[in-house]
């Protein structure tokens, strides 16, 4: 009876390896997520209100009623604006930097710190579009070994695809107001 059980234990261990080593060679190295929509707003408003952190909190899903305490630092907007936070479980912890602001291009670096380590980065692409702006909100990063068992059930866009839409739509009746 010991004996089938250790086997079964056995047997359980070299799937679960096998699964982990199935993850990390079918999964890529890196993933992207991508949402779209035209804002019915000016350009440099939209602009405006993307690259001031501090109002992350009035359309970001990631942080609209969240509870987390923030620290900004660097200029109120544009590149060198950071901020970071220190929330509970579902907000994790980290700092979100604008790298480079354009009119036509904000980019950010976004590092987490917990739940799990991540160097991402958040792009967002404005182009005018008659009295609105067309933007593209992207996030892109490396897959480590714990992203790719996870991708081996669902994706990355699945998770957060639908959050990227909810913004989006949060930001276009932001940018109206």
């Amino acid at each position: 009876m010991l004996k089938k059980i250790l086997i079964a234990i056995g047997v359980l261990v070299v799937a679960v390896a096998g699964l982990l080593l199935y993850a990390s060679i079918t999964q890529p190295d890196t993933f992207r997520v991508q949402r779209a929509m035209t804002i019915d707003a000016p350009q440099e408003k939209v602009y405006g209100i993307l690259t001031d952190l501090r109002r992350g909190a009035e359309w970001s899903p990631f942080e609209k009623g969240k509870t987390m305490k923030k620290t900004f630092s660097g200029p109120e907007t544009g590149a060198g604006a950071a901020l970071e936070w220190d929330g509970d479980s579902e907000s994790g912890a980290g700092k979100l930097t604008i790298a480079q602001a354009t009119p036509s291009k904000i980019t950010l670096n976004l590092d987490m710190t917990r739940p799990m380590t991540a160097h991402n980065i958040v792009e967002y692409d404005l182009a005018p579009n008659g009295n609105g702006t067309n933007v593209t909100w992207s996030m892109s990063g490396p897959m480590n070994i714990v992203s790719k068992v996870m991708c081996t059930f669902t994706s990355i866009d699945k998770m957060l695809g639908g959050e990227f839409e909810k913004g989006l739509r949060d930001l276009n009746t932001l940018a109206q107001q």
